[in-house]
């Protein structure tokens, strides 16, 4: 054991101490299967199994996937190596399991019951009378307050957990956690995402540095085979403590599970092609287009499905402009770059007109701005009329859609003018401010892919007098620019969690605009968001997180800090028809692949040999 993780177990029990809740007062509190925010819970205490899951679905079979994520490290909390083994989640167990079909739900796994104080200050979690680790010994309170200790003591336990003020055990099956300000949705979500450590196996041992020895567990499956960088396989555990509480009824139904590590996706395309990989979600629209018109396609034994995941949220593929910068400060010029942006064609030429413009920054769900700010919205925005723009106001916000060259032609007059404005002037062919500077776009990027979307990019530019390169850069180069906001644009994923209030302070929000590598890669920084993102943060209701979060889309679409491009949309995923499906797939979060079954009769009609 280091000396550092001696440091941090001396201090537990100090960090745990305060403040108290007695035996008494857990006779006071009423604990539910489940909690919910923005509505009440659509299961109700007697629930046998979530409506997405088939609870009869037949146990066997294999599972093959394949990850482009090497590993070389089980240790929960080591800072170095490469990185877990995917699918490891499928050996653990957290307190609650967030529901696919609603929009922020939480019903309990390791816990069979959670209450709040009447404050909000405090969340009391009871642990499952059965939960047990694998070894036999019974899941209790303290390995619950083992765990969040010791992703407190690490910097990004501290980042993901700052909510948490104390971790108390109360006695073996309560624990509380407490907060530094009350219950939000935010403290469920990531309490949710934090697998449960054993305390008697680990305090033996030191998470901090990096093992491959699969430590002891309590979920589904334990780890059956493995070779560091290769493959890791997993095996269903017959004696899982939870292989009956309702939130697990009808999941975790492969024998074994098997990931195949590839480190190059047209390798994992081949392998797939020759059944040596079961399942693909594809985030390449060329592929998607014509790659899997194979004669195993035709025959029916591979399948092209479009899945949901609407937990994700938000744009894809976004240019982030560095709003740090002078000349981005002005909205004139950044309305300027927008209108420069011909999505139409390139999604026409480029992507098989697969994509969606997103015209939101949550398109198709209900926190986009439609139409013109209601009644809630001008509560929350009419304070601030002075400080936002005026059509803001008045109409309802679209990004120009060019579908004639008459019609993109008025759309770079239009971008040349409002340069103008700027206090730019064409000279010589080149754009040139009154200081006689050169407006020059320089793109980050660390993959040379982004040249596609770029270079037609940079043809437009051109036409108005904007000269633009893109420089490619390897990896820990590509950090160190962000890190020091060395860029002037990039391509970047703006995708976000459902309901977005987890991630609005991280990506909107001033406090993060100076902040190396946090998610507000653009700098944005405005009084206005301020307020929104910490109103947010507060809402209680679902009519609340709406109304703000459809004032937050409005000021970022009418300051054109970014430059939005296509939007999240149903996941691709083509799969070797052998499997059974759930026949209902929920909204928000599908049981995919842990709902899925092995179906022997499909599987028994494919031919793999020769498949191509």
């Amino acid at each position: 054991m280091t000396a550092r993780w001696r440091l941090v177990t001396a201090f537990a029990g100090v960090l745990l101490a305060f403040p108290a809740l007695s035996a008494t007062t857990l006779d006071g509190l009423e604990f539910k299967h489940g909690i919910a925010f923005f509505g009440e819970l659509k299961y109700p205490p007697e629930y046998t199994h979530f409506d997405y899951l088939n609870p009869d679905a037949p146990k066997g079979g294999i599972l093959v996937e394949a990850t482009q994520s090497a590993f070389n490290n089980f240790a929960p909390l080591a800072e170095g190596g490469i990185g877990a083994p995917a699918g490891f989640w499928f050996s653990a167990d957290t307190l609650l399991v967030r529901a696919g079909d609603e929009v922020s739900a939480f019903y309990g796994r390791l816990a069979d019951g959670i209450a709040v104080t009447d404050d909000r200050l405090a969340m009391v979690f009871r642990i499952h009378p059965d939960a047990k680790w694998r070894d036999g010994v019974p899941i209790t309170s303290a390995d619950v307050a083992f765990t969040f200790d010791a992703q407190l003591s690490q910097v990004g336990g501290r980042m993901y957990l700052d909510f948490i003020a104390s971790v108390e055990e109360i006695d073996d099956r309560h624990v509380a956690i407490h907060l530094n300000t009350p219950l939000t949705v935010n403290n469920i979500i990531m309490v949710q995402f934090t697998s449960i450590l054993p305390a008697h196996y680990w305090t033996e041992r030191d998470p901090t540095v990096v093992s491959l020895e699969p430590p002891l567990s309590s979920g589904p499956y334990r780890v059956r085979a493995l070779k560091a960088g290769r493959f890791i396989e997993y095996e269903r555990d017959p004696d899982y403590w939870g292989r009956d509480i309702p939130v697990n009824r009808g999941r975790y139904n492969f024998d074994r599970v098997r990931y195949e590590v590839y480190r190059d996706a047209t390798v994992i395309r081949e392998s797939f092609r020759k059944g040596l990989v079961d399942i693909w979600t594809e985030t390449d629209v060329r592929y998607w287009h014509s790659s899997y018109d194979t004669p195993a396609f035709e025959r029916g034994w591979i399948k092209k499905i479009r899945r949901q995941f609407g937990i994700e949220v938000g744009v894809r593929s976004s240019i982030a402009l560095n709003n740090r910068q002078p000349r981005f400060q002005d909205r004139r010029v950044r309305e300027a770059l927008t209108l420069a942006m011909d999505f139409e064609w390139q999604n026409r030429t480029l992507h098989h007109g697969y994509h969606k413009r997103a015209h939101s920054y949550w398109p198709d769900t209900i926190l986009a701005a439609t139409g013109l700010p209601d009644e809630a919205e001008l509560a929350l925005l009419t304070p601030f009329r002075n400080q936002l723009p005026s059509p803001l106001f008045e109409q309802p916000f679209r990004f120009p859609e060019a579908r004639s060259a008459d019609e993109r032609r008025a759309h770079l007059v239009r971008a040349r003018d409002l340069l103008r404005a700027a206090g730019w002037q064409t000279i010589n062919g080149r754009l040139t401010n009154a200081a006689g500077e050169i407006f020059l776009l320089k793109f980050v990027s660390q993959n040379a892919a982004d040249a596609r979307v770029l270079l037609p990019y940079f043809r437009d530019l051109e036409r108005l007098g904007i000269e633009a390169e893109l420089r490619v850069v390897e990896a820990s180069q590509y950090i160190n620019l962000l890190r020091n906001f060395e860029f002037d644009a990039m391509l970047k994923n703006q995708d976000i969690l459902m309901p977005p209030v987890i991630e609005l302070k991280s990506t909107y929000h001033s406090d993060a605009a100076h902040m190396p590598l946090s998610r507000n890669v653009a700098g944005i920084s405005d009084p206005v968001l301020d307020f929104l993102v910490t109103e947010a943060n507060l809402v209680t209701t679902l009519d609340g997180m709406v109304a703000t979060c459809r004032a937050i889309d409005r000021v970022l679409l009418w300051n054109y800090y970014q430059i939005p491009l296509y939007a999240v949309d149903r996941r691709r995923t083509v799969h070797w028809d052998k499997f059974g499906i759930p026949a209902y797939e929920p909204k928000y979060w599908p049981a995919f692949p842990d709902g899925w079954w092995y179906d022997h009769a499909k599987a028994a009609r494919i031919a793999v040999d020769g498949a191509e």
